[in-house]
């Protein structure tokens, strides 16, 4: 097991939850809904991108030989800085430019996911 990802996922899950119960409890009466919502789902996918990050971390110590999981936990890694973070800067600026980095951060997802799906076969 990867102990450098099995810790930025935890870390990371960690603060998704301190993010989500600060946007829940602290952010509804300054945010619009529309804001709400775009905190919401940073929020929900740094979860579900920190839960990926342990799985990169367990997948590194069953297929050693494959560096894929490695690749796996920093494109996690990235994509969550990228699109979670340019989620809740456009939530809480409503700056519009933010949103142009999102994608980014969405195709880290999805080539962490695929190298984590490749990993189990070359491994």
């Amino acid at each position: 097991m990867d102990k450098t990802f099995f810790f930025l996922g935890s870390l990371s899950g960690a603060i998704a939850v301190m993010l989500g119960a600060f946007g829940s409890h602290g952010l509804r009466k300054w945010l619009t809904s529309e804001s709400m919502a775009t905190f919401e789902i940073g929020v929900r996918y740094q979860m579900y991108h920190a839960v990926a990050i342990i799985a990169a971390s367990i997948a590194s110590g069953q297929w050693s030989a494959s560096s894929l999981p490695g690749v796996a936990g920093w494109l996690f890694t990235i994509g969550t800085l990228l699109f979670s973070g340019s989620l809740y800067i456009l939530a809480l600026t409503q700056k519009r430019w933010p949103g142009a980095i999102t994608p980014f951060g969405g195709l880290a997802f999805i080539a962490g996911w695929v190298c984590l799906a490749l990993s189990a076969l070359s491994g």
